[in-house]
């Protein structure tokens, strides 16, 4: 027998063999099973999703204590899918969840809270700090809401506040005010849905309210008053306005409240992460102050000034809507002006006659400042905000292209249109602006004119009382202003003075 004969007939004794034993083959059952994929990588095979959950609930004692939660979640980067295999091999929960922790945070279910950021921008009355984007959360949707009421109530006097909720506000008779809205400039959006522990969250009202005021959760600086001080004084100090001294030290009720030498106050700066926005109906009496007009008599020489009649001030009732932003005055309207009493010029008449070669050009700096403007409201007044140094006053509420007057004499030295901030010195964004040199080292500034409300052009003499622009909101402005300043020496080289000490 050949070699291949041999073979097959080996072959046909082992199917013999196996035909007359009996053969059965039995295929196995597909189960579903889940794989669990961290950060997009695969931990491996379980039986069950919910033992997973189960497992990781149970362990996390920890977190359940610390949140008062019931329940503590997968992390966010856990995915667990669902598959069909043939093969029995699973990975233990327990290893599985070896492999979690320490590595993605664990979840509890709570609220995420998205606050659309505010740009920063020179107003009418401050430099507002920027507020960005930011995520808040909270396990409870009611801390968010109690610090919220908490912070509105921290730029809104108490009474003012409870008056408005509750309807009890009074009429306006002659004067007054009245809140018409209190309402958040940002766009808040609140989803609930798990939250990785790594995360700040929050389930103390009061520590949200700081963080929404402060911008910090950190305990703010202190300062131990000494003998003699005043809340004025250590605001400026410290570079803060005193409506900020106020809102970090609530006990106080105004500026004028007494200090006791020895007692620790808040000096830490706002940096609020919300924007309050109070709007008022205001109606007040304004005194109109009276312009100064200048004659000149040809037969008497230059020095001789006689009044020749005194000026008196008059006196309006000014309706206006007033927005203020953290406290803060952001944006006077003008509504309506009554007349009530007239006001009376002043008459001046001036020598004009020269003595000779040189005297005929010298500029009068005698005599008490003149209002810039003809109405008399100030929104902003100089000081400290938000950590930045208001350096002058804002004068709002008098409207758009009303005359803004020399408040002394002297010779302008700067009449110019800047909308790009690209000047040197400090003094971009401010729009149209005029600066006057009153020849005694003393300069003023005249900011936010409208475009081409400019009356005077670089080199000219001015006299005090004369219009030299028109108000305005061009450059860096929210709203219809005046940004005026008074500087010794040039300005923005030169020391600022508050305006306010010359009046």
């Amino acid at each position: 027998m050949s070699k291949k004969l041999k073979i097959i007939a080996i072959i046909m004794i082992v199917l013999s063999a196996f035909l007359s034993v009996g053969f059965s083959f039995k295929i196995k059952a597909p189960k579903t099973v889940y794989r669990v994929y961290l950060k997009g990588k695969s931990l491996g095979i379980i039986k069950s999703k919910a033992s997973l959950e189960n497992y990781i609930n149970k362990k996390q004692k920890q977190i359940k204590e610390e949140y008062g939660v019931e329940k503590v979640y997968a992390p966010e980067d856990i995915d667990i899918v669902k598959e069909i295999t043939f093969n029995e091999d699973t990975t233990s929960i327990k290893k599985i969840y070896n492999k979690i922790e320490g590595t993605s945070p664990f979840t509890i279910n709570g609220y995420k809270i998205t606050i659309k950021g505010v740009a920063a921008t020179e107003g009418s009355t401050q430099i507002e700090s920027e507020i960005k984007n930011q995520t808040v959360y909270v396990i409870e949707k009611d801390t968010f809401i109690e610090a919220i009421d908490n912070s509105v109530k921290s730029f809104i006097s108490e009474e003012d506040y409870n008056n408005f909720a509750n309807d009890t506000q009074a009429k306006i008779d002659d004067t007054g005010k009245v809140i018409e809205k209190i309402y958040l400039e940002n766009k808040v959006t609140i989803k609930k849905q798990n939250i990785p522990v790594d995360e700040k969250i929050y389930q103390d009202d009061v520590e949200l309210s700081q963080y929404l005021i402060f911008g910090t959760t950190e305990k703010q600086k202190e300062y131990i008053v000494k003998s003699g001080d005043t809340i004025s004084d250590i605001a400026f100090n410290n570079k803060m306005s005193t409506e900020e001294f106020l809102i970090a030290n609530p006990s106080y009720t105004d500026e004028n409240s007494l200090l006791a030498p020895g007692q620790p106050v808040n000096i830490g700066v706002l940096n609020p992460q919300i924007n309050v926005v109070e709007q008022d109906y205001v109606v007040s009496r304004v005194k109109k102050k009276y312009s100064t007009e200048v004659k000149y008599d040809s037969n008497q020489f230059v020095g001789y000034q006689v009044t020749k009649q005194k000026g008196r001030d008059g006196e309006n009732r000014v309706t206006q809507r007033v927005y203020k932003v953290n406290g803060a005055t952001k944006t006077i309207e003008p509504i309506s002006t009554e007349v009530i009493k007239e006001a009376i010029n002043e008459v001046i008449v001036k020598g004009k006659k020269s003595y000779g070669h040189g005297y005929g050009n010298h500029v009068s700096v005698s005599g008490s400042w003149g209002w810039p403007a003809t109405c008399s409201s100030v929104s902003s007044y100089f000081g400290w905000r938000w950590g930045s140094l208001h350096k002058g006053i804002d004068i709002a509420g008098c409207g758009q292209g009303s005359y803004i007057f020399a408040a002394q004499a002297g010779k302008v030295v700067m009449s110019k249109a800047d909308r790009s901030g690209g000047w040197p010195g400090g003094y971009g964004m401010n729009g149209e602006i005029i600066f006057i040199d009153h020849g005694n080292g003393y300069y003023s500034e005249y900011a936010h004119m409208c475009p081409g409300c400019r009356y005077v052009k670089t080199g000219d003499v001015v006299e005090k009382g004369q219009p030299i622009g028109g108000m305005g909101k061009t450059g860096a402005a929210t709203g219809v202003h005046l940004h005026f300043a008074i500087w010794k020496g040039y300005p923005h080289r030169g020391t600022v003075l508050n305006p306010m000490q010359f009046y």
